[in-house]
């Protein structure tokens, strides 16, 4: 089952999406220009092998629903969310609110 939840924060449009898969859940909030990832995300694929595409994501690790994802220190962020101010141990919900 797909599960599709817009909501806005501080006047700016986010979709939630939730993916109930066997024994897991993929987990994104996505904005206009960057997102935030469960621990499925593969920072180092984006870093590495897309580097030329600036990808702005972070990645937080153990969230199981999408509140859970929006207020968890992110463990893994991308070259173009360090170079926004956006660090491992960012909250999630700032981290969007940096990628605005």
């Amino acid at each position: 089952m797909i599960d599709v939840q817009p909501f806005t924060i501080d006047g700016n449009l986010y979709q939630g999406i939730s993916v109930s898969l066997p024994k897991t859940t993929l987990l994104v909030i996505t904005g206009k220009n960057g997102y935030i990832m469960c621990g499925a995300l593969d920072v180092n694929l984006l870093n590495d092998k897309l580097a030329d595409r600036n990808v702005l994501a972070g990645k937080a690790v153990g969230v199981r629903t999408l509140d859970d994802l929006l207020h968890a220190p992110l463990a893994e962020v991308t070259i173009g969310a360090e170079k926004l101010g956006i660090h491992a141990g960012t909250i999630g919900l700032d981290a969007l609110k940096k990628m605005a």
